[in-house]
């Protein structure tokens, strides 16, 4: 395709009509939604790489290296365990606790760490962004990829938890579609606060109080049966509605027997599937119609 055009006077031709004879188009412009996602595509190779080199760079320096994926929501599962299990005691009746706990810490960790480093993937790029002209979308992605590249390796580790105590049978084949949905749910999640951290960087500063917030009401620490006890109304709704309740009610559901839950498996479905579609589309809608004014200001 021609990257250039000169139009001679005498032909009659208009500069309009002669750009769009040969394909050319306004530099600078914002592409149509499908063109921009046919490119973001194109960069489908530059997003795997960058999120492998993140990897690198960020357990490069340590001596267990890659072991710490495994490891952190492991640590992160024990001490919450200590405290809540063993020393408050929040059990409340559920049988295996330990299995039902580190469903919870580590289904909440995949979007803890999705928020607190989707936040950071324009702002923390500024200097790629400013150099090189490529979608932007595509660091946000890579966050997301990187994420979900460390969820798999942490739910083997989940898996083998949970083994302990529950038999295995074919519903634990559902945490596939429930990976997947809360996969698009943190795409779309990455995407946003993206463009939202970029905006309005103080934010950053916020994330670690939105996300205790986020973390007592998702009935990741003690069972979901508090919030029927203690709450009514719509308040009850609310925390219902929350998203990351949702996805871990989903885990829990497939590979636990006879655990109480937030509500039925078919409504859980529909509300995950919901809150996928809407978080995945609009996030990314969302960042697409910011896309001329990363790296500027």
């Amino acid at each position: 395709m021609p990257e250039t055009a000169v139009a001679d006077a005498a032909t009659g031709v208009s500069p309009r009509d002669l750009a769009r004879r040969h394909g050319l188009t306004s530099s600078g412009r914002r592409l149509g939604l499908v063109e921009y996602s046919r490119k973001l595509w194109g960069y489908r190779h530059f997003i795997a790489a960058h999120a492998k080199a993140k990897t690198t760079s960020s357990l490069g320096n340590t001596n267990l290296g890659a072991l710490w994926q495994v490891l952190t929501p492991a640590l992160n599962a024990f001490v919450y365990y200590i405290i809540f299990g063993v020393v408050i005691g929040t059990r409340g009746g559920v049988d295996n606790f330990v299995a039902y706990l580190c469903i919870g810490v580590f289904v909440f960790q995949f979007t803890q760490s999705v928020v607190q480093n989707g936040i950071n993937a324009i702002t923390g790029n500024l200097g790629l962004i400013r150099a090189l002209h490529f979608p932007r979308a595509s660091l946000p992605l890579s966050v997301a990829l990187v994420e979900i590249r460390n969820f798999v390796t942490a739910l083997v580790v989940l898996l083998v938890i949970v083994v302990v105590k529950e038999p295995v049978n074919l519903e634990w084949l559902l945490v596939i579609p429930a990976m997947i949905l809360q996969s698009i749910f943190n795409t779309g999640l990455a995407l946003a606060c993206a463009r939202f951290g970029s905006k309005m960087r103080d934010v950053k500063q916020l994330i670690p109080f939105i996300m205790r917030f986020w973390l007592y009401g998702s009935a990741v620490l003690y069972p979901v049966t508090r919030f029927t006890e203690h709450l009514h109304g719509w308040k009850l709704f609310a925390v219902e509605l929350n998203p990351l309740l949702v996805f871990i009610e989903l885990y829990r559901h497939a590979l636990m027997e006879n655990v109480k839950l937030a509500g039925s498996p078919a409504q859980l479905w529909t509300e995950a599937v919901i809150w996928s579609l809407v978080v995945g589309l609009g996030g990314f809608v969302y960042f697409w119609r910011g896309e001329k004014g990363y790296g500027r200001g």
